[in-house]
Order: C-alpha cells, then structure tokens, then sequence
C-alpha cells in the first residue's frame, strides 16, 4: 500500500509494507525539485535514516530496475534518454 500527497515544496509518497512478517518500517519518498530524499525509522536505534538522490540518480536507479546485470551509463539521443551499456561486469 502507499499514499501521494502533494504538499507546497515537494511530492511525498510513503510506502507501506504489507508483505510477509516481520514488516519493515514506512518508507517516506519526499520528492523536490533538486533532489529526491528516502526517509525510513531504523527500528534498532529508533532513529530517522535518510538518502539523498540527485535527480540523475534517480534517473539512473529507475532505468536499471528494468536492466540485467552491467555497466550502463544513460546518454541523451535525439533529445530523450536512452541507455547504452559501458560494458559487463
């Protein structure tokens, strides 16, 4: 499960585990113009843990959920981005 709200500076979409136990904690997408924070509660030490994406690692990270295993570096072709492998790891 998961919700969108659109608040003044930023998207935020939080996902909600609803696999197989244990549960992770919510994980909180706060998306901004300059870059893209993931927020999750660390259960062990009940502290905020939070990573930074640029907007080209976001980028990055959506293209290679749909790749199989390589290097890849995404080049602009013709105005659109396409993805080009560097090589194989």
């Amino acid at each position: 499960m998961f919700t969108i709200e659109h608040e003044f500076d930023a998207t935020v979409i939080t996902l909600v585990d609803e696999g197989e136990l244990p549960l992770q904690e919510d994980v909180t997408i706060n998306a901004f113009a300059e870059c893209v924070t993931l927020e999750q509660i660390d259960p062990r030490t009940d502290r905020l843990q939070t990573i930074t994406l640029s907007p080209e690692q976001l980028r990055d990270l959506a293209a290679a959920l749909d790749l199989p295993e390589g290097v890849y570096q995404l080049r602009q072709v013709d105005g659109e981005d396409a993805d080009g492998p560097d090589g194989d790891a």
